[in-house]
């Protein structure tokens, strides 16, 4: 069976503890791994406040996860993600060659930051004037 790789973000209650936090990560990282998947990383990126309100919540708590999967587990995972009222929202990204080309420069820490790229282009424009 071939499997893909395919990055998940999903959005969380923001008011749950810790634990409730750890136990939702879990199960979904289990669900994958249930599943025939296998799971590369899960970033925790927290709390974050959203830029518009979404149905009432102006923030929630962001996970992202990277996996290798068959592709008949992404519509189980997203229709329990769905059903999950924890969850706010979720996205599923199916990676094609230029994105894995992208992950493993993520990987070895190579991506350029934005930031870096911000201040090159600033430096260009002051030399220009």
């Amino acid at each position: 069976m071939s499997k893909n790789y395919y990055e998940l973000t999903y959005i969380l209650n923001p008011v749950l503890e810790d634990e409730q936090y750890d136990e939702i990560v879990n199960r979904y990282e289990k669900f994958i791994g249930d599943h025939d998947g296998e799971l590369d990383e899960t970033d925790r990126w927290g709390n974050r406040k959203f830029e518009h309100e979404m149905d009432g919540r102006t923030s929630g708590y962001y996970v992202n996860c990277y996996f290798r999967a068959p592709g008949e587990l992404i519509a189980d995972l997203e229709r329990t993600l769905r059903l999950d009222d924890e969850v706010l929202r979720y996205l599923t990204l199916k990676y094609d060659a230029k994105m894995m080309r992208h992950r493993e420069l993520q990987r070895k820490g190579a991506v350029p930051s934005i930031l870096d790229l911000q201040e090159e282009t600033e430096e260009g424009e002051d030399d220009d004037e």
